[in-house]
């Protein structure tokens, strides 16, 4: 099946375009990560960005290793017995959007491929900007 646009997944579809956004402060952001044992926490499977508007946008990678950008309240956290668990909490210095936690968003650029969907987007703020991109099918978040 064919994207219908640009930055539509073939798979899970375009998602809520990130641009709506703008305008809007941060208030808060909510992260899982996977814990195994004792292991210490790698990179954020999720972000949910919390917004003025008490919106909340989810961040992930699919299954198909695009990046997916929806309108979704942040899960619970739960058990996989031994295979971990999943636990979901605020952000404290854990991703790049720590930084602008307060901030207003200004500007939203999507980046996108016609085969595969949307690969990432940044969001930009007076203080810098924080970039969301799938790789390998993991979600990576860097600021600039």
């Amino acid at each position: 099946m064919e994207p219908k646009r640009l930055n539509e997944c073939p798979l899970h579809g375009a998602g809520v375009r990130p641009d709506y956004l703008v305008g809007r402060r941060l208030e808060r952001v909510l992260a899982s990560w996977h814990l195994y044992g004792t292991e210490p926490r790698t990179g954020p499977l999720d972000v949910w960005l919390i917004d003025s508007e008490e919106a909340a946008t989810h961040v992930t990678t699919g299954s198909d290793w695009c990046l997916i950008v929806e309108a979704s309240v942040p899960i619970e956290g739960y058990d996989m017995a031994e295979s971990g668990r999943v636990e979901v909490a605020p952000v404290h210095s854990e991703t790049p959007f720590a930084d602008h936690l307060g901030e207003t968003v200004s500007a939203v650029h999507d980046e996108a491929d016609p085969g595969t969907g949307r690969l990432a987007f940044e969001l930009t703020f007076d203080s810098g900007r924080v970039r969301c991109e799938t790789w390998s099918g993991d979600l990576r978040l860097s600021s600039k």
